[in-house]
């Protein structure tokens, strides 16, 4: 319920900002991208965090794939190997060490129309 409750209220400010604190990245839009870039394809089904995807939430989408495509961020986020790192080291909660195949990815390269925020 807490890390909904925070997911809400950061959507709620990234509905009227670019990023965190407003026009530019900060060290917050870092930390906060390295949590949304692993939410759908580990946090969701691995930790059990499933009360909806990234995908499923407009401006948290929105603000992960604009922050994806800044220069720095989606060139050096490999997906495999984080779902491998996850999915194959937590033998407590996954025994069997099987990696999905999904999510697809190809939505974090779609235009995330957020480039005039300000």
């Amino acid at each position: 319920d807490r890390l909904f409750a925070r997911l809400d209220a950061l959507s709620a400010r990234l509905a009227t900002r670019r990023f965190l604190m407003g026009a530019h990245l900060t060290e917050a839009d870092v930390r906060l991208f390295t949590t949304l870039v692993r939410f759908d394809a580990v946090y969701h089904g691995h930790f059990k965090c499933n009360r909806n995807k990234l995908t499923e939430d407009p401006v948290l989408w929105a603000y992960a794939r604009d922050v994806f495509q800044q220069p720095g961020f989606g060139d050096t986020v490999d997906f495999d190997h984080i779902k491998r790192h996850y999915y194959a080291t937590h033998e407590q909660i996954n025994p069997t060490r099987i990696v999905p195949r999904g999510p697809d990815i190809d939505g974090w390269l779609s235009d995330p129309g957020r480039a005039s925020w300000g």
